[in-house]
């Protein structure tokens, strides 16, 4: 298991097309991916569960995932959270 903190840089939050670049992305990655606000954790692979967080801007979750690729995979949604979803 590979655990990382971050916070959502982008005014918005994420919101609809954030969530689905999100979404998109943790799919690519074959371990089990789940992103936690509070102490509230869903499926990052799930729209409807990401959009269920509320998550705005400046709040800080923590990206989970467990499996081959952990590593690789909470890496590469740090970067597209830190990176404000290119917006």
């Amino acid at each position: 298991m590979f655990v990382k903190d971050v916070i959502v840089e982008n005014q918005v939050g994420l919101h609809a097309r954030p969530a689905t670049f999100f979404i998109q992305k943790a799919n690519e990655f074959k371990s089990s991916i789940w992103v936690e606000k509070e102490e509230r954790r869903v499926n990052a692979k799930s729209l409807l569960g990401v959009l269920s967080l509320g998550i705005m801007g400046g709040t800080t979750i923590r990206i989970i995932a467990d499996g081959v690729d952990e590593e690789e995979a909470v890496d590469g949604l740090v970067y597209l959270v830190r990176s404000g979803f290119n917006e």
